[in-house]
């Protein structure tokens, strides 16, 4: 399988698979909300997830809040509890982002995009630094992966180019955007995906995380052909992904559990997508999510 991974905008990018077959598989695991420098992420659940991508060659998108970051100085939301011993330094971004990069430098070549997410942002506007742009660098520079990891956007595009020669390709447009405001213990997400898919076109996925919830819903769309003047109707897949911050534990205390938020469901979700070029017919690929088998 031959893979080219192009940045045409800043958070646009274009993935270029090549597979000799008229029909195979490609995989991308969609993660989100890791803060991985929390105390309370689950990083044995984490690395068993991306172990099983990196054994069996599955991809990786990286949906923002990668990092908490909540600890520093002038952060008004620091809470010393909260923080990893390894980070309780006079450096503490930069401890954050070279502990990470160590961490991470297993994983790098399976890592494709990683996007910003509200806790990256808020860094940005407090401390006047991109710990993203920090990270793909410092990992960029000491795992030298095969395809360079790339920094997207909050929000952003990746295309996946399917074929099994050049002049038989078929693309999979995924609209990828970390997600904004709180969630809703009833709807779960659903009613962000709807707004976004009011917002945006021409995508085959929507993906989001941020309110750390886990589901696949599948929204037919009824379109006009230009090209053939006829009506069809297409499918878009509406993804939301879990996080790997386990915060309310047994329910006793904190930020969380007082809110009266409920428990959320951990780790990412895969997206499958099954290419079919038959030798009479037209390129066909199904697609659909599933969560971790481990």
């Amino acid at each position: 399988m031959n893979i080219k991974f192009t940045r045409k905008q800043p958070n646009s990018h274009y993935l270029e698979v090549e597979n000799g077959a008229r029909k195979f598989e490609f995989k991308l695991a969609l993660l989100s909300d890791l803060h991985w420098d929390n105390p309370d992420c689950d990083r044995d659940l984490l690395k068993k997830h991306l172990d099983y991508c990196k054994n069996n060659d599955i991809k990786v998108l990286l949906n923002g809040d990668t990092f908490c970051l909540m600890q520093g100085k002038y952060d008004p939301r620091s809470n010393k509890s909260k923080i990893r011993p390894e980070h309780n330094k006079a450096n503490y971004l930069d401890a954050v982002v070279e502990t990470a990069a160590e961490w991470f430098k297993p994983y790098a070549d399976i890592i494709l995009l990683i996007g910003y997410g509200n806790h990256e942002t808020s860094i940005i506007k407090r401390q006047e630094t991109d710990v993203i742009q920090r990270f793909v660098t410092l990992l960029n520079h000491i795992a030298k992966p095969i395809i360079p990891i790339e920094a997207g956007g909050y929000g952003g595009a990746l295309s996946i180019g399917l074929g099994h020669s050049k002049n038989n390709k078929r693309t999979y447009n995924i609209h990828y955007f970390h997600g904004s405001g709180g969630g809703g213990v009833v709807t779960r997400g659903s009613i962000n995906i709807t707004r976004m898919l009011a917002m945006v076109d021409g995508y085959d996925c929507v993906t989001m995380g941020h309110v750390h919830e886990s589901k696949e819903e599948v929204i037919i769309k009824n379109y006009y052909n230009n090209h053939s003047k006829t009506i069809k109707q297409r499918e878009v897949l509406g993804v939301i992904t879990g996080t790997y911050k386990d915060e309310y534990h047994e329910g006793q205390k904190g930020w969380h559990v007082e809110r009266g938020a409920p428990p959320k469901p951990l780790g990412g979700r895969i997206l499958t997508l099954n290419y079919n070029r038959p030798a009479d017919g037209l390129i066909d690929i199904i697609a659909y999510t599933n969560k971790f088998p481990v």
